[in-house]
């Protein structure tokens, strides 16, 4: 990460790491963060023990990655997830 992010930028990452459905491409599409670079935030800031349940659900969730996802999902984000606009974060 060669750019210094926002506390806000670093809050909507980690939210769009712990979903589900948002694919690592997203947040590089977003953030320009590769994914080995979301991991090194996320156990930055998370504390260990949330980090290491992080990663477990991540490398058991096939949407994560675009390769191993399914096809019939077309979009990034899930119904509930706030509306983003030009990366910056839209109060509910």
């Amino acid at each position: 990460m060669t750019t210094q992010l926002t506390p806000e930028e670093i809050d909507r990452i980690i939210e769009m790491a712990w979903e589900d459905r948002t694919p690592f491409d997203a947040i590089f599409n977003q953030f320009g963060i590769r994914e080995d670079g979301v991991k090194s935030l996320m156990k930055k800031e998370l504390k260990f023990s949330s980090y290491r349940l992080w990663r477990e659900r991540v490398e058991k969730c096939s949407t994560k990655h675009l390769q191993k996802r399914n096809p019939e999902i077309t979009r990034f984000k899930c119904n509930l997830q706030r509306t983003i606009s030009g990366n910056k974060i839209s109060k509910r």
